[in-house]
């Protein structure tokens, strides 16, 4: 049964690009409304969908709880104007029917729901806290914009996804990833970008405990298919992390995953400072996050970042308390760089792929400390 937020919660207006069953909507709005047993600390004021899919949610749940869905995002920010304004914008700009572009991107329109929620707040003089759920955009100029506006308005922004937020087993100690130098990451799904990203963010949780924190990314290289396992034989890529990451997994197929996956995806990072990262990709071998890091002194650290695979996907529940945590304190609890050079990463990392050569990444001189 769901549960009734309290009266004086700060209110939200939430923009989404589809509300259905499973939907990243349903798991981060639904907890907002009170659902997946969650008590929500905000209010729901508002809600725009992109798109109504055959299998629509939203106007049956706004009808329930009685929320205003509107046609337009300026409308969904306006709402109440001087009497009753908001105090924050959730932007859920993952799932529908968007079409894909030449390097296997999903052409997610989140800039322009982004520019929209930003002109609503200009026209209204309001300078609120904003989620953006997943990476920026699938383009890096758009998330370099992205960055700029948001940065430029002072306004408090978190992006990201719930896996770098996840519990590990066994815990991923800080304290040792001070001196990694050598980070590979296990992912999995046959979407590259979509489920590559996350491999991107556990990447970079570890990476940016570097003493002295990050200091951006020198090049990327992808390659796909059997050059995967080549690569591997030649010693460019550190096999022995790879099976120390898939330890921490139970219940694995025994054997090696080249015997049991025939398109992994291996995406390549130098770091400036010479740190080494990798995020390979193994299909369905694994249903969660891995990873296994080499410090200086040899020592390798792994774990398993946890995720649940079925409803109610409580993982989610995490990152809802962080957007939650964003809106009533006004200060993000992720840095937004490392959502930009998340973002930067899978980008440049699929422009690597499709291009089928090493890409030297100016725009990842990006250095920020973690939070």
């Amino acid at each position: 049964m769901s549960k009734p937020v309290r009266e004086q919660e700060l209110k939200v207006a939430v923009i989404v690009t589809e509300y259905r069953h499973n939907s990243h909507a349903d798991v981060i709005l639904g907890r907002l409304l009170g659902e997946f047993d969650y008590t929500p600390q905000l209010k729901v004021a508002s809600l725009y969908t992109d798109q109504v899919p055959s299998n629509d949610m939203s106007r049956e749940k706004a009808e329930k709880y009685g929320i205003p869905i509107f046609p337009t995002i300026a409308e969904a920010i306006a709402i109440g104007q001087e009497k009753d304004r908001i105090d924050g914008v959730v932007i859920i700009g993952e799932h529908g029917d968007y079409p894909e572009n030449e390097k296997r991107q999903k052409m997610y329109p989140r800039r322009r729901l982004l520019e929209e929620v930003l002109q609503a707040l200009d026209r209204l003089n309001l300078c609120i806290p904003v989620f953006s759920d997943k990476h920026l955009a699938y383009d890096m100029s758009d998330a370099l914009w992205m960055y700029e506006q948001l940065k430029q308005r002072g306004i408090p922004f978190m992006g990201g996804s719930s896996v770098p937020l996840a519990d590990t087993v066994p815990p991923f100690q800080v304290e040792t990833a001070r001196s990694a130098r050598e980070i590979l990451v296990v992912s999995f799904s046959s979407s590259i970008e979509a489920y590559g990203f996350h491999g991107m963010e556990v990447l970079q949780r570890i990476a940016e405990q570097r003493i002295g924190g990050e200091q951006g990314v020198a090049s990327i290289q992808a390659m796909e298919g059997a050059a995967v396992w080549e690569a591997m034989d030649r010693g460019e890529w550190p096999e022995d992390l790879l099976f120390e990451a898939l330890s921490t997994m139970p219940d694995l197929v025994p054997g090696h995953p080249r015997d049991q996956v025939a398109d992994p995806v291996l995406l390549s990072i130098e770091y400036r400072d010479g740190t080494k990262g990798y995020v390979i990709q193994l299909q369905n071998y694994v249903n969660q996050w891995l990873s296994a890091f080499r410090c200086q002194d040899g020592q390798i650290s792994s774990s398993r970042w946890i995720t649940q695979t079925s409803r109610p996907f409580n993982h989610f529940e995490r990152l809802t308390q962080y957007v939650e945590r964003l809106i009533v304190s006004r200060q993000s609890p992720v840095p937004i760089e490392r959502t930009l050079m998340t973002t930067g990463l899978i980008d440049l990392g699929m422009e690597s792929l499709y291009k089928q050569a090493r890409i030297n990444t100016p725009e990842l001189h990006i250095s920020y400390q973690p939070l």
